[in-house]
């Protein structure tokens, strides 16, 4: 695992075993869904690092012992549609942990994200919030996205994705640089058409089976 400017980078024999079946284009929506099940695992295992704990006391069949509880409700909060391919991996940890829903799309021309869809459990300016979506891009929605919830009152955000390109991370980190950014791989640069290179195209239809 690389940490760097708040950029976790989890570097790990199983992702680059399972992102190099997710880049491959013959890839099945199947065997794409079942990857991106256990990099999203990983993934979550290192987004949920250093949650807030209770001390707590617990009896065991022998004596009473130390334990620990989170001291915080933990929200998941999807990008729709791709973002939803990450939000199991997360409730497997969490069982209890509720779950938000943010539609965004990208305007084909300007290239920007508009909102259609907010839908949030009460409690976010409490809450840990795990923002997730399977490419950072341009960064557009995932800013679009952390200032509707900041707009919410959330105030403790982390967000994961599949595949960063530099640009979007530097995009989120010129507006919110205190925001975790947890992902999988930073690929090399966008294209003229704002995809990812070497990327893995567009997650969510290749996740849904849909064109």
């Amino acid at each position: 695992m690389n940490d760097n400017s708040n950029v976790t980078l989890v570097d790990h024999p199983l992702i680059a075993r399972n992102l190099t079946i997710l880049r491959d284009k013959t890839t099945p929506p199947s065997i794409f869904r079942e990857a991106m099940g256990r990099i999203s695992m990983i993934l979550a295992y290192h987004a949920l690092m250093e949650l807030p704990l209770q001390k707590i006391k617990v009896q065991t069949p022998i004596t009473e012992a130390d334990g620990y509880k989170l001291d915080s409700e933990i929200v998941v909060v999807p990008i729709l549609r791709a973002g939803l391919s990450l939000v199991d991996s997360i409730i497997t940890f969490i069982p209890e942990a509720t779950v938000g829903h943010l539609g965004l799309y990208r305007d084909e021309e300007t290239k920007k994200p508009i909102q259609y869809y907010y839908k949030m459990p009460s409690g976010m300016e409490n809450a840990e919030v795990i923002l997730v979506d399977p490419m950072l891009a341009t960064g557009g929605s995932a800013i679009a996205a952390l200032d509707i919830l900041k707009e919410q009152g959330a105030n403790k955000i982390r967000f994961m994705c599949l595949i960063a390109a530099p640009e979007g991370i530097e995009a989120v980190h010129e507006k919110y640089p205190k925001i975790p950014v947890i992902t999988a791989s930073i690929d090399e640069h966008l294209n003229e058409n704002k995809f990812i290179v070497p990327g893995l195209g567009d997650a969510g239809d290749r996740y849904f089976g849909t064109t």
